[in-house]
């Protein structure tokens, strides 16, 4: 079984990579989380340094302040990490950058394969219908700290061109939409799991695509996958595209 060191052990996302691991070919060897619980099936330590187990990859879900210590670990020990975290900045993007020259790392900024299939089609529909107005709202639970989501965020860059201008929300503006406007909403509520919409809207038509989330099991799935995707690879950054390109080519 491929064995995993778990990255915010203890948060909401690290319990669902736990409870499915087994079923998806995976054993938690260790986790790593600043707020350890006995509880766990495994030992849970509050820095990576404390780490004595043998793993084949890192799962994170932690937050981009642990991405320092993280990739130091992982370089040490010659570890392939599945970055599941959002709310990276540049920063922590040329850290990635730099250590995916020595080890592989699949980052994504949702992990579900779902939400892959609606950027693919956003994609799609953003050159199909070139002269639509595109606005894309992103619905999350009350904990949720980053704003816009990730997720969001990766959808405007699958629709975007160069002339595209993101608006996040539209207080205080009282002029009329300008044509290279995407519009980027967020909302936060409840125990949501994660909505996103991407909205085409042209002359008399309007196209809505859509994914709902109904369980954070689907992201503790696509993390499971990419682990044991990215445990094979040479050094480098990879995503869900190429984490789909595998799956498709049967491998």
């Amino acid at each position: 079984m491929l064995k995993i060191l778990l990255s915010g052990a203890c948060g909401r996302m690290g319990r669902q990579v736990a409870a499915l691991a087994a079923e998806n070919g995976a054993v938690i060897v260790a986790g790593v989380d600043v707020h350890p619980d006995a509880g766990c099936a495994f030992p849970v330590y509050p820095s990576f340094s404390m780490v004595q187990e043998e793993a084949d990859a890192i799962i994170d879900f932690s937050r981009p302040e642990g991405l320092p210590a993280l990739l130091e670990y992982a370089l040490s020990h010659h570890l392939p990490a599945v970055l599941a975290a959002t709310g990276y900045q540049e920063k922590e993007l040329q850290l990635i950058g730099a250590a995916a020259k020595e080890i592989a790392i699949f980052r994504s900024a949702n992990m579900s394969l779902g939400v892959y299939v609606l950027q693919s089609l956003a994609r799609q529909a953003a050159r199909l219908l070139p002269d639509f107005d595109i606005e894309i709202v992103e619905k999350h639970h009350n904990q949720k700290v980053d704003a816009p989501s990730g997720t969001a965020l990766m959808l405007y860059d699958a629709v975007k061109n160069a002339q595209s201008q993101p608006v996040f929300g539209r207080h205080t503006r009282t002029e009329k939409r300008e044509k290279p406007e995407i519009g980027i909403h967020a909302v936060r509520g409840g125990t949501v799991p994660g909505e996103h919409e991407v909205g085409f809207y042209g002359p008399c038509e309007t196209v809505l695509l859509t994914h709902s989330a109904q369980d954070r099991s689907i992201f503790a799935r696509g993390a499971l996958k990419a682990a044991a995707f990215v445990a094979t690879q040479d050094a480098g950054e990879y995503d869900m595209t190429a984490l789909a390109d595998h799956m498709l080519a049967g491998k």
